[in-house]
């Protein structure tokens, strides 16, 4: 069955592309559907924006544009990863930016949502789904109870050649609704473009029980719906068959068990399900590997397997059993015991009557104390707990001596709450385990304690999402560069889950390799670019990066689709920096911006991820603001203003992970650096010698002087031999004493073996062995070699 004119029936999304296959209108239904707002979609691939599946981008792309598609797929929301399943419908229109500069149209709408809550099918004036998804009242045509949608699958209508006005005019009419922003003829050029392509509907498939009664001869009639006066009163409740009772414990009991993703609550909620209805006593036992998540569980079991005892449910006394069959003892139970023997052969163990003997030996099993009378004349029924071929667990129940024992039918649904209760809990376990190892693999991949560097201090927030599920790709670092430079750097991975956080971990390696290499921001960021488009497809992050220099005072930044940063100055004024927005790591295509700001000490950078901007209640533009708003005046203590931003800005159960990345600057003192510019030749070795030892004597480090300059000669003198060009000399006393030496040469040195016989080739050996650390790095003229000696204490 096919629903025509489904603009006029269901909530849809409009979409719209310029000429480069960037967004340039995105509704609120849009907004809800996909969990993100304006802001961050406008001016985006939708490539770069969802994780559309890689059959499905091609109909969003400019270059394949030319023919109309509508297909569904599930994706993750932009805000919390919740998987949505979406229906589209995506049009080629062909604009220019003379005329509607759209060249896509793309309707969505929440197949989920439609088969929760119906559309509308009737057959004549007989209702049979009704769009609430709800029996129909007084005053609407009857739908059966049994009438339920199967299956509901995007579609389209014939050309409008095969349509009438009628529905032609008021199709257009709503879709110019969906697109306010264009002008009426713009408007009608789409809707005409819609029309010929063929309109949005979906394909439905629905199971209809309808009431047959014996035939008599005269003709079949249509049941045909009566006025409501006519129709008579149903009762508020209709009387279930007894045969049906059963199954309607098991759809409830299952229902129950599978409601947690936490495998020991659905231990508990089985024996909870289980007393009083199908025993007076419950009692669930797993394997200690199972409980812990520490591993599989064992192939084999045996009486050195540990167990661990989960949950206890029975209807006696509260407490009776409380200290002979505590929660949470550990467990080793003999292999002649039927608890042993279920889990090795996998079938359940009945014992109809436990006579006085057998209750003693099954009570031996637990240790010294006496549960006699827990086992002495009941029914006891052992059942293994399976689930892909290995053995969770088992558990027992038992039966008062005034019960009857247990039948075939009770053995039936016991079987079958085992396998369902089996398959909640190892899902709840693998979910468990999945969860555990993001978790640790996003904790080694993060910074530890923040760098101790010259000139700036550096404070961290991380904040993971509420939901375990949601474990994210957020990063931050900052990176001591040479030249006592610091680089910050804070991204966002798209999506959730272990694959995002070893994205995250792949990026965050390769940002600090490419900034120990000293590149500029942007070149930083199209090299982190490329190398996530080589890993993949599913590489896309955002990431803003940027350079402190406490020398010149200057902060370069470079963008790749992140939120920008906040400066605060030193009398408290504070600003969101326009930093140039750029596209994704990942997306490619685009060129990247560098943008520099001057500092001056005292003032602080705050950078940070979406998590702690966007709320159900607030998008990105409106957190920024706050954000700007909450550090205007911010101290000068940065832990103070860390938390001040997640007491207050945070959600209390955030959806998205958060990271907060907070710098001081401080600047170095202007007396604590001196640069020479000597002349390329040999005189200028001894020269500068004496103006070294000359520099630390005024700042109190003659115990460095011998060393540093012997390191600052060895230095001069290799950029004489080897390098080129101008010559100068640079001293720092920051965190250490940073001595660099520049030249036009490009040629990087580098350590060698030097034979005996060699006349040449120890320099830089002596330089390894006398300083603490040493480099080399480019510059846009040539190259820097630097030495670091630590400061006395």
């Amino acid at each position: 069955m096919v629903i025509t004119d489904l603009l006029g029936v269901a909530k849809m999304a409009a979409i719209t592309l310029d000429e480069r296959g960037r967004i340039s209108h995105w509704d609120d239904t849009a907004a809800g559907l996909f969990g993100v707002g304006p802001p961050r979609a406008l001016g985006r691939p939708p490539s770069a924006l969802l994780r559309l599946p890689r059959e499905h981008r091609g109909a969003f792309e400019p270059e394949t544009f030319g023919h109309v598609w509508c297909g569904a797929c599930t994706l993750p929301r932009v805000d919390n990863g919740e998987p949505v399943e979406v229906g589209w419908w995506v049009y080629p229109i062909g604009g220019t930016p003379g005329e509607n500069g759209v060249s896509v149209l793309a309707l969505a709408a929440d197949l989920r949502r439609l088969r929760r809550h119906g559309i509308g099918v009737t057959i004549g004036d007989l209702l049979l789904a009704p769009p609430d998804g709800r029996g129909c009242g007084d005053g609407a045509a009857r739908r059966p109870a049994s009438a339920r949608l199967l299956r509901v699958e995007p579609a389209l209508t014939a050309p409008s050649g095969d349509l009438p006005d009628s529905f032609a005019a008021p199709f257009a009419g709503r879709l110019a609704e969906l697109l306010p922003a264009l002008g009426p003829a713009a408007a009608e050029k789409i809707g005409s473009r819609v029309l010929a392509l063929g309109c949005p509907a979906v394909s439905l498939g629905l199971t209809i029980r309808l009431p047959v009664v014996p035939h008599t001869g005269a003709e079949p009639s249509v049941p045909r719906p009566r006025p409501a006066a006519a129709r008579r009163p149903r009762p508020a409740h209709r009387d279930v068959p007894a045969s049906w009772e059963p199954l309607t414990y098991l759809s409830e009991a299952g229902e129950q068990i599978g409601s947690s993703l936490d495998h020991l609550q659905a231990a508990r909620t089985l024996a909870e399900v289980l007393v009083p209805r199908l025993a007076d006593f419950a009692a669930v036992e797993l394997l200690e590997r199972v409980v812990a998540d520490s591993a599989p569980p064992a192939v084999e079991v045996d009486e050195t397997t540990p167990m661990r005892r989960v949950a206890v449910a029975h209807n006696d006394d509260p407490g009776r059993w409380d200290e002979a069959v505590p929660e949470g003892e550990a467990l080793f139970l003999p292999s002649g015991t039927p608890f042993v023997q279920a889990m090795r052969t996998g079938r359940p163990v009945h014992i109809r009557r436990v006579a006085p003997a057998q209750a003693a030996r099954l009570a031996a099993a637990f240790g010294d104390r006496d549960l006699s009378a827990l086992f002495t004349g009941r029914a006891l029924l052992v059942v293994p707990l399976i689930a892909r071929g290995r053995v969770l667990g088992t558990f027992k129940l038992l039966r008062k001596p005034d019960r009857p024992g247990f039948g075939d039918l009770d053995l039936a649904m016991v079987d079958e709450l085992a396998r369902r209760a089996a398959l909640c809990i190892d899902n709840g376990r693998l979910y468990r385990r999945e969860v555990q190892v993001a978790e640790e693999l996003q904790r080694s991949m993060l910074p530890d304690d923040p760098p101790d560097v010259a000139g700036a201090r550096v404070r961290y927030r991380y904040r993971p999402a509420e939901q375990a599920a949601q474990v994210g790709g957020d990063w931050f670092d900052a990176i001591p560069l040479p030249g006592c430079r610091l680089g910050l750097v804070v991204g966002d991975v798209m999506g959730h889950g272990l694959t995002s956080a070893a994205i995250m971990g792949q990026l965050r390696t390769a940002v600090r390799t490419l900034a120990t290499e000293d590149m500029r921001p942007d070149r930083l960021l199209r090299q982190l670019d490329g190398l996530a488009r080589r890993l993949g497809e599913d590489y896309l992050a955002t990431c803003l990066y940027a350079v402190y220099d406490p020398v010149e005072r200057r902060c370069t930044f470079a963008n790749a689709g992140h939120v920008p940063p906040v400066l605060v100055a030193a009398d408290g004024a504070s600003r969101v920096l326009p930093v140039p927005p750029g596209v994704p790591i990942g997306v490619g295509g685009e060129p990247f911006r560098t943008m520099e700001v001057e500092v001056e000490d005292g003032s602080q950078l705050v950078l940070c991820t979406d998590g702690l901007l966007e709320r159900r209640d607030r998008d990105i533009e409106e957190g920024l603001e706050e954000l700007r708003g909450r550090l205007a005046g911010a101290s000068a203590d940065l832990d103070g203003t860390c938390d001040d931003l997640l007491d207050t800005l945070a959600a209390g159960t955030p959806a998205d992970d958060i990271a907060i990345v907070a710098v001081g600057f401080d600047g170095i003192p202007k007396d604590e650096v001196v640069t020479w510019e000597l002349e390329p030749e040999p005189a200028s070795v001894p020269w500068i010698r004496a103006q070294v030892a000359a520099r630390l004597a005024g700042w109190g480090l003659d115990a460095l002087a011998d060393t540093a300059q012997l390191l600052v000669s060895e230095l001069v003198t290799n950029a004489l031999v080897h390098g080129a060009g101008s010559l100068g000399v640079r001293l720092i006393k920051g965190g250490t004493l940073l001595c660099e030496v520049h030249d036009d040469g490009m040629d990087l040195p580098h350590l060698r073996y030097a034979e005996a016989t060699d006349e040449s080739g120890r320099g830089l050996q002596l330089v390894s062995h006398l300083a603490a650390r040493w480099g080399t790095h480019r510059t846009d003229t040539g190259k820097i070699v630097w030495v670091e000696q630590w400061l006395p204490r």
